[in-house]
């Protein structure tokens, strides 16, 4: 796959369509599209487990809420910090984090928070993640069960995670923001 062709850092938008629980209304950042297939996190899956009870000084990094996110269905054992660094790529990276796409990035957990503290406009901690195989992600795109747009810093961010799906649709151009009035459950119409 050419660098053409990667998706990396942009958005999965759940379709209505796509009533899998661990992706319904979900909205994916990609933080990895090759050849060798995808990684990404669910950025709207807020847990009630707080990061203070889980990850020694990291809490005070984290915006608002300060909760772990579920990142998907794989490796919830695991996890793994995304972070906004303000400023022009190529400027001096801090050390412990990582440039995905634009100013966001991946954050080295193990290195220590405050060697990042000054650095980081926001962090977002996610337990598990979402992974395709080869060819698979390209396969539920052209069966419709994603729209992928362009990711804004703010969405790894946003306070208010649950309403991300709708306010990402919203900006979309066209038929897309038609869908932020989709209901729940289209039965009930």
């Amino acid at each position: 796959m050419t660098a053409a062709l990667s998706h990396t850092g942009r958005l999965l938008v759940a379709t209505p369509l796509l009533t899998d629980p661990n992706f319904a209304r979900a909205v994916v950042l990609l933080l990895d599209h090759d050849a060798q297939g995808a990684l990404g996190v669910v950025l709207n899956r807020p847990t009630p487990v707080e990061v203070a009870s889980v990850l020694d000084g990291w809490a005070d990094l984290t915006g608002q809420p300060p909760v772990v996110f579920q990142g998907g269905p794989v490796a919830l054992d695991s996890a793994l910090a995304i972070a906004v660094v303000p400023g022009e790529p190529g400027h001096g990276e801090p050390m412990g984090w990582r440039r995905v796409h634009g100013a966001i990035g991946l954050v080295d957990l193990e290195a220590p928070p405050e060697v990042l503290a000054g650095a980081l406009g926001a962090l977002r901690v996610f337990a598990g993640y979402a992974g395709w195989s080869p060819g698979q992600l390209e396969a539920e795109l052209g069966e419709g069960a994603w729209h992928l747009v362009d990711c804004e810093p703010g969405d790894v961010s946003d306070p208010e995670p649950e309403r991300l799906w709708r306010s990402v649709l919203r900006r979309q151009r066209g038929p897309l923001a038609m869908l932020t009035t989709y209901p729940e459950d289209p039965s009930l119409n």
